[in-house]
């Protein structure tokens, strides 16, 4: 079967109006290559921004990043920052929302989040989570529902859900409704 680029399709018209998703990521201190990786392969996947590397995070060229990223580590535009500190700060003088992920008790659940665009992600240690002070300088901690033992995702796994929610809401907000929504509509219409 011939792969067939997304936005060439109908499914995609919906999109159209989205140029970029207002939303960038920051990873810190994320130790597997394999998952800054991830993070390109699927915020280019998403449409995000960009994608900042803080603290001992990886950074391109890495065989280990590319191996994942298949590419998109030269699509998706990037920055490498020592400390996130000075970038939060920042992004939220320029109008971000600062929304760190994480599954602390303050964490309001990312279903019942109201994002306010443009939003800026912090994604933490693979083990540790975000740092402390990076949850606390955050305008919302949000968290993704877990129904089973384990009490987390992998980071890259985290990133993908969280980030295409942001996709849904923001093509909710911005296209007109959401696409069955708009089709009931025009089904209604034309009886």
């Amino acid at each position: 079967m011939e792969a067939l680029p997304f936005r060439a399709t109908l499914s995609a018209a919906p999109y159209a109006p989205i140029h970029r998703l207002p939303v960038a990521v920051v990873l810190h201190c994320v130790r597997s290559l394999y998952n800054v990786g991830a993070f390109f392969r699927t915020g280019d996947a998403a449409g995000i921004e960009r994608l900042y590397l803080t603290g001992y995070t990886g950074c391109p060229p890495h065989r280990g990043i590319a191996k994942t990223a298949l590419g998109a580590e030269e699509t998706l535009p990037w920055e490498r920052r020592d400390q996130p500190s000075s970038l939060v700060a920042d992004l939220r003088e320029r109008g971000w929302q600062i929304a760190v992920i994480e599954t602390s008790t303050r964490a309001v659940d990312l279903y019942d989040w109201e994002p306010a665009f443009p939003v800026c992600l912090v994604f933490g240690n693979e083990v540790d989570g975000v740092d402390v002070r990076l949850a606390e300088a955050a305008d919302v901690q949000v968290r993704v529902p877990m129904l089973g033992r384990k009490q987390s995702l992998n980071v890259a796994v985290a990133g993908g859900v969280v980030l295409f929610e942001l996709l849904r809401q923001y093509r909710e907000r911005h296209t007109g409704g959401s696409v069955s929504a708009r089709l009931d509509k025009t089904a209604r219409e034309v009886k």
